[in-house]
């Protein structure tokens, strides 16, 4: 398979070969021109690829790029989670990133790709977009923790929405939706908990005292809400009883 006679267009559809030895040339043929070429285009290319089929080569290839790619693969992930119609695969695309680990994650602060993820959180209505997006937050926080400090009341206020979302939205999110999405929430109340303990204390203890939020503590936070089991190892005494 010569170089000169494939482009970019010719590459991709080959990745979803069963033949793995030709799945390795064509992949050595993509990371080749990845290291060659300076520019977007080709990276571009694999992120919409990507969104389209979610390919499991192109995946491994995106989490695995060098620089200067990464910053051409925030760029990109973040101009896609302002489309609606491609957020999911985005941020499905996002959590296979993070989860890898690549060296160059934790860069992730200086973009607004960052910015997008808790924008997202704050406003988003879609229970899967929001169950996806609080799981890449949970896991990325402790790979940006200065950043984590920066939009710590803004993640805070996160925590509150999507705590406080399904009982706000009855009837509107499937029983499996609230399941997971409590989840999310009780994954990331032990991050914050464990991250940035007396901050956080100091949150619920103030936002839970307001009367509006009461039935949340209670329902979600507290003992957890339809069966999802999201008990916490603290009571509303310990919260007004926690130190400032």
């Amino acid at each position: 398979m010569a170089r000169e006679q494939l482009n970019v267009g010719d590459l991709l559809p080959l990745l979803e070969t069963s033949d793995l030895q030709q799945l390795d040339e064509v992949k050595g043929l993509i990371n080749e021109h990845l290291s060659t070429e300076r520019g977007s285009v080709l990276l571009n290319g694999l992120v919409d690829y990507f969104l389209e089929t979610e390919s499991t080569p192109v995946t491994h290839i995106l989490c695995s790029v060098r620089e200067p790619h990464d910053k051409h693969l925030f760029d990109k992930m973040n101009e896609c989670m302002a489309k609606p119609a491609c957020r999911l695969s985005t941020l499905t695309l996002l959590g296979h990133v993070v989860r890898k680990q690549p060296s160059w994650i934790h860069k992730i602060a200086r973009y607004p790709l960052l910015l997008s993820l808790l924008r997202c959180l704050k406003m988003d209505t879609d229970a899967v977009v929001l169950i996806t997006a609080v799981l890449v937050l949970v896991t990325l926080l402790p790979m940006i923790p200065q950043a984590g400090k920066q939009h710590l009341y803004e993640v805070f206020d996160i925590f509150g929405r999507l705590a406080a979302w399904t009982l706000r939205n009855p009837g509107h999110v499937s029983e499996v939706h609230v399941i997971h999405l409590h989840a999310g929430v009780y994954s990331l109340f032990h991050r914050l908990y464990g991250m940035y303990p007396c901050n956080f204390i100091s949150y619920l203890r103030s936002h839970y005292s307001m009367k509006e939020n009461v039935d949340t503590f209670e329902e979600v936070v507290k003992v957890g809400g339809r069966g999802a089991s999201l008990y916490v190892h603290f009571s509303s005494r310990s919260i007004k009883n926690a130190k400032k």
